[in-house]
């Protein structure tokens, strides 16, 4: 079974070696589609094949042209220079970046500029079109806190700024505010996506040095002075190139695959995001070919194959390219961020599972080996051991290339380990300092644990795996409905007890049907498994069940205490939205995720302002509901029925919010939307 598995790995995986892995990266500036990345990348591949691993580099094209699925692409970029220099006034004049120093200085893809000055506007966001009345901005810079793609359409589309000066630092509380970074410079980077795009150049500057500014730039107005100006320069340039992903195989006895994948891209050092997680995979692959050519563990079933990429879009490249391979990957995992010292940077260990929409056995399997790692530090009867870090499990919520393998349409089911949130994420401060490689040992030898075991496993396995699945659906059932009948026990009003009941017995019917779902995901790792297959979905029926019938029991003898002698049953609630919501049937267009941002060019200017309104409204919202929802389609369920099933998954109902969503999606020719009759 797993034991064995864990113990091998836990003697050979080093999370030192990986540290080491991870100095080794931070030293390229691993830009998506540039020359650094493609010297990291061939330096992974050297790493591989030193360990014995078959190693290649994959080169992918990519223009302003090229599309993976619905994703569209952008050009190669490369940079040799950049500096900004305040000069006026004299008195205070100033190297304000320098990309030779600090990489994250320059808004990455900036486009080539001569050495010159340029007056400089000062914008508090710049994300509102009122905030632009009787601004002269043709050929300036404007200096601003806003989002990046809102304020170059505002400034630099529409009003013919030559460039972005950058001052923010998100937010990521509790661990990190604006002030606590003073010093600190965020990765930004222009995409250029559309081929007829005004591009332009950029800077980051630090909170404080932006604050400086801005306060020189209020002084001088006030007082009737001059304007302040700076001095850019730039080399650089943009070209047709191409992306690259690293491909190594562990070989197996068939040509069934396991995915291990963890994106190699970001700024220099980004040495957590995501050195730490490439390094992790690096140090997998040469534990597990170690221990299998020493016979330690048996050749695998399946092979296990790690891949590093560009995130997002080399994975959207990889699979693109090779559709008809994908019903042989059983499952994968991805690595993202795991490297943290958590006192340092102030995340929590979490395995993050599967959507709803395509439920699995792997997060189960994932939580179960964790537990092989939790441990450490004694109590002091010596009875019980604990580890001295954080750690959780978590539902699906995205950002990482596991989105794009765990969507149905792709159909590999990826769980992610993670350490969130990061003080230093997406930072000039993401240095090696702030890894630890005992995290990097956990993490790590946890994913070569779970992608051996997925790899290697057949009928026996299979058993233990089910019987262990569905003893944690009882466990969640049962922490679910207790949840709720705490809270509905606590109402007052007889409404809310009816509301309450009836959404707790479709959160359990729910439950049950994913688990039934996840429960016949088992078929992916042996034949002739149906016998038990229908074995375990009637346990998670029966479950489901006695779960409901105990609670429809408690909230009825609790009726009375309402004055109701029975709780009565609610009509449903339709107003306008719902009425749409039940005739929309919206259908996939391109096989994986689709982002809307990417293809807002080919709205109307008003069309845009429109959506940009509401997309800010409910910014955080909309992340999450909209992936799910998309996730959902299936070219038969009405946006209500997706409604229903979001609700579920998430606990949270906007109707009008995803109607809006599928709205935009159809007019930017993202999915299909067709009207039916209720």
């Amino acid at each position: 079974m797993f034991k064995p598995i864990v113990k091998a790995v836990t003697e050979e995986y080093s999370g030192l070696r990986a540290k080491d892995y991870v100095a080794e990266i931070i030293q390229y500036h691993r830009i998506q589609a540039s020359p650094g990345y493609r010297a990291a990348a061939q330096r992974c591949r050297e790493r591989l094949t030193g360990f014995g691993v078959a190693a290649e580099v994959l080169s992918f094209p990519v223009t302003e042209d090229t599309r993976y699925w619905g994703i569209p692409m952008f050009q190669e970029w490369d940079c040799s220079e950049a500096t900004l220099h305040l000069v006026d006034p004299a008195e205070k004049a100033r190297k304000l970046a320098d990309y030779s120093e600090v990489k994250c200085s320059l808004i990455q893809r900036s486009i080539a500029v001569d050495e010159r000055e340029f007056e400089v506007v000062l914008l508090e966001d710049g994300e509102d079109e009122s905030e632009y009345q009787g601004l002269d901005l043709q050929d300036k810079v404007v200096l601003t806190k806003g989002d990046l793609d809102r304020v170059h359409e505002l400034a630099v589309d529409r009003l013919g700024a030559a460039g972005i000066l950058f001052d923010g630092m998100g937010d990521m509380p509790p661990v990190r505010q604006r002030i606590d970074m003073a010093n600190v410079r965020q990765y930004k980077s222009f995409w250029w996506r559309q081929p007829d795009q005004k591009k332009c150049f950029g800077f980051v500057l630090s909170p404080r040095s932006g604050d400086e500014l801005r306060a020189l730039i209020k002084a001088r107005a006030r007082e009737g002075q001059a304007a302040v100006r700076v001095r850019a320069k730039v080399a650089s340039r943009l070209y047709d190139g191409h992306i690259e992903v690293v491909s190594g195989l562990i070989a197996g006895q068939t040509d069934e695959e396991v995915l291990v994948v963890a994106h190699l891209c970001h700024p220099q050092p980004s040495a957590n995001d995501n050195a730490s997680g490439s390094a992790a995979v690096l140090e997998l692959a040469r534990t597990l070919q170690h221990l299998i050519d020493s016979e330690m563990l048996p050749q695998p079933r399946r092979s296990i194959r790690v891949l590093l990429v560009p995130e997002m879009t080399g994975t959207y490249a990889y699979l693109a390219t090779r559709e008809d391979q994908l019903p042989r990957i059983v499952a994968g995992i991805n690595l993202d961020v795991v490297g943290e010292n958590q006192e340092l940077c102030g995340g929590v260990f979490v395995v993050e599972h599967t959507p709803a929409a395509h439920p699995s056995f792997t997060g189960d399997l994932l939580e179960r080996l964790r537990q092989e790692w939790i441990h450490g530090a004694p109590n002091p009867a010596a009875t019980a051991s604990y580890p001295l870090f954080r750690y959780t499990a978590t539902p699906f919520s995205g950002g990482s290339d596991h989105y794009i393998l765990s969507d149905p349409a792709v159909g590999i089911p990826t769980p992610m380990l993670i350490q969130w949130p990061d003080k230093y994420w997406h930072t000039s401060e993401d240095t090696l300092d702030k890894v630890d490689p005992q995290m990097l040992g956990v993490v790590g030898g946890l994913a070569a644990s779970y992608a051996y075991f997925v790899a290697n496993a057949g009928p026996r396995e299979v058993r233990w795996l089910g019987l262990e699945v569905v003893a944690r659906f009882r466990a969640r059932l049962a922490q679910t409905v207790q949840e709720a009948l705490t809270d509905a026990l606590a109402t007052e009003q007889p409404d809310e007890l009816a509301a309450a009941r009836a959404k707790l017995k479709r959160k359990v019917q729910f439950m049950a049907d994913r688990q039934r779902e996840a429960v016949g995901s088992l078929s992916r790792l042996a034949d002739g498994q149906e016998r038990l297959i229908n074995d375990l979905r009637v346990e998670v029926d029966s479950a489901a069940h006695s779960a409901w019938e105990r609670t429809h029991k408690v909230l009825q003898e609790h009726a009375p205490h309402l004055g109701l002698e029975a709780l009565p049953a609610l009509a449903p609630q339709r107003d306008e939205w719902e009425q749409r919501a039940q005739k929309m049937v919206p259908g996939r267009v391109y096989r994986g995720p689709v982002t809307p941002i990417f293809y807002m060019h080919r709205l109307s200017q008003a069309d845009r302002e429109e959506a940009y309104g509401w997309l800010k409204e409910h910014q955080r919202a909309y992340h999450a509901a909209s992936v799910l929802a998309n996730y959902w389609v299936d070219g038969k369920r009405t946006v209500a029925d997706i409604a229903d099933l979001v609700e579920m998954e998430t606990g949270q109902r906007n109707v009008e919010l995803l109607v809006k969503h599928f709205d935009l999606l159809g007019e930017l020719g993202l999915m299909t939307l067709q009207d039916v009759e209720t």
